[in-house]
């Protein structure tokens, strides 16, 4: 799968088509298979108790997922998650930013398929898997 937008594009995408996110989360690399994402973890992700929620992280994986799709067929903002599933393994490590591995398993005309595999930066174990499906709108021909 060719890459059309690299980390730069997708970052400035973010900041100029996805601001609600854009401070939070960064594009750290476009790699052969996806895209390496990170959530910058604040307050804002943390649940009673002090973990980073599961909303915050099925948004990483949402917006790293989406954001390696848009790394190959460039920025068409009307993709959409169709289907989604993610599985919570064990507590993310306090006080560390999480990162989303996203791996593209299908790149087809009208469906992408994607996992995310998301760690606590620094820790080698899993905090979540996520497997994700979206629509992508026709193409012009």
């Amino acid at each position: 799968m060719q890459i059309v937008m690299n980390r730069d594009a997708l970052n400035r995408f973010l900041r100029e088509r996805f601001v609600q996110v854009a401070d939070a989360i960064r594009v750290e690399a476009v790699t052969e298979t996806g895209a390496l994402v990170r959530l910058a973890v604040d307050a804002s992700h943390l649940r009673p108790g002090g973990t980073v929620s599961g909303p915050a992280m099925f948004g990483l994986a949402d917006v790293a997922i989406y954001l390696a799709i848009l790394s190959r067929i460039g920025p068409v903002e009307l993709a959409v998650t169709t289907n989604a599933s993610i599985d919570f393994m064990r507590k993310p490590a306090a006080g560390k930013d999480l990162l989303a591995e996203v791996r593209l398993l299908k790149l087809g005309r009208q469906l992408a398929v994607g996992d995310s595999l998301i760690r606590s930066e620094g820790v080698d174990q899993p905090v979540a898997r996520c497997s994700m499906t979206y629509a992508l709108p026709a193409q012009k021909s």
